[in-house]
C-alpha cells in the first residue's frame, strides 16, 4: 500500500485553509518542537530558508566597535537593535531602485550561500539561481543549495503569507506600525486599534523575516519593515560579527525566552558596522548528522521576461 498516495488523496476535497490557519497552525507547531530555532527550517515558495525565532524581552543595547570615518582607530559606543534597524532602513530607502514589473514576468535572484562544517572541514559554496513568477500564474523554476525544481503555478484560492505575488505586496502598508498589525492578523482584516499581545510577537518576526528575506519588494516595503523589526520586543545585537567576506559587522537575532523552543536564537542578519547596510545572513543548517555554519546574501536581482534569461 502507498502511504504516501493515501496521504495526498486524504481528504482532498475539503477547502483550502487560510493563510491565517495555515500561519498560526505552522506557529504551534514550532512551539510544540522540541529543537532549537536555529536548525528549524521552513521550505516555503520558491525554497528560500525561513527560519522561525522567538519573543523575549526588550530590545537590547551592547558596545561595540565601530571605526572612524578613517578607519584607522577604532570607537566604542553603545548601539540599540533599533539603532541598527533604523540604519538599515534608512540605507534601503537610499539605495532603492523602485522597478514596475508586469504581472507576466518573473523576478530573477541569484544568492550565493557559503557553507562549513561545524568541527572543521572543506568549505563549499552554492550559487543558487530562482526565476519566480510575478503573479504566480506561471511556471517558475528554484534552486536551493545545488538542488533544482520546477514550481507549478498557483492553484485557484492559493496565496502565501507574507504574499509573494507583487499586486498583494503592494497593498501592504509602509507604515511600520500598520504593517506589523497587518502582517499579525494574516490576511484577515487588520485591527489597527488592538495592541499586539506577548503571545503574538513571534509570529509577527516570523512574519517580517520572510517578507525581508524576498529578494524585491515595492517601493518602501523593506524600509518599514526593517523599522517594524526594531520595535519587536526579542531583538538583540551581536556585536564583533563578519560577512562572509570578514568584513565588521554588527549582529541582530531574534531570541526567545529560557525554555521556549527559540531561546538559542534564531539566524543572525548581520549589517555593516559603519553604515548598518543589510549585508545577508548567518545561520546553521542540520542535515542528518553534520551541521553546518552558513553564511548567504543575494548577489543579484532583477524583472526579466521568461524563465532561465539572466539580467
Amino acid at each position: 500500500m502507498n502511504d504516501l498516495k493515501l496521504l495526498r488523496e486524504w481528504d482532498a476535497d475539503a477547502p483550502p485553509l487560510t493563510d491565517a490557519v495555515r500561519a498560526r497552525a505552522r506557529l504551534r507547531l514550532y512551539r510544540a518542537m522540541g529543537t532549537s530555532a536555529a536548525s528549524v527550517t521552513v521550505t516555503r515558495r520558491p525554497l528560500l530558508r525561513i527560519a522561525v525565532a522567538g519573543v523575549a524581552a526588550a530590545a537590547v543595547a551592547t558596545t561595540v566597535v565601530v571605526a572612524d570615518n578613517t578607519g584607522t582607530s577604532p570607537r566604542t559606543e553603545t548601539v540599540s537593535a533599533a539603532t541598527v534597524l533604523r540604519g538599515a532602513a534608512a540605507q534601503a530607502r537610499r539605495l532603492e531602485k523602485p522597478i514596475a514589473p508586469r504581472d507576466d514576468q518573473f523576478i530573477y535572484t541569484k544568492e550565493i550561500i557559503k557553507e562549513t562544517p561545524v568541527g572543521g572541514g572543506r568549505s563549499r559554496t552554492y550559487v543558487d539561481e530562482s526565476w519566480s513568477s510575478v503573479d504566480g500564474s506561471k511556471k517558475g523554476y528554484v534552486s536551493e543549495l545545488g538542488r533544482t525544481q520546477w514550481v507549478p503555478p498557483y492553484r485557484p484560492g492559493q496565496s502565501d503569507w507574507p504574499p509573494r505575488r507583487w499586486s498583494e505586496q503592494k497593498r501592504l502598508p509602509t507604515d511600520p506600525d500598520r504593517l506589523t498589525i497587518t502582517l499579525r492578523d494574516a490576511g484577515n482584516k487588520p485591527d489597527f486599534g488592538r495592541p499586539t499581545r506577548t503571545d503574538e510577537w513571534p509570529i509577527v518576526h516570523f512574519f517580517l523575516y520572510g517578507l525581508l528575506r524576498a529578494p524585491v519588494l515595492p517601493e518602501g516595503l523593506r524600509s518599514a519593515a526593517f523599522e517594524a523589526l526594531a520595535t519587536v520586543p526579542g531583538i538583540k545585537v551581536l556585536p564583533g560579527r563578519t560577512d562572509g567576506d570578514g568584513r565588521a559587522g554588527i549582529g541582530i537575532q531574534y531570541v526567545g525566552k529560557p525554555g521556549t523552543p527559540w531561546a538559542s536564537g534564531g539566524p543572525v542578519m548581520v549589517f555593516d558596522a559603519k553604515t548598518y547596510q543589510y549585508l545577508g545572513m548567518r545561520n546553521r543548517r542540520t542535515a542528518g548528522a553534520h551541521t553546518y555554519e552558513q553564511w548567504s546574501y543575494v548577489a543579484a536581482h532583477a524583472v526579466v521576461d521568461r524563465v532561465m534569461r539572466r539580467p
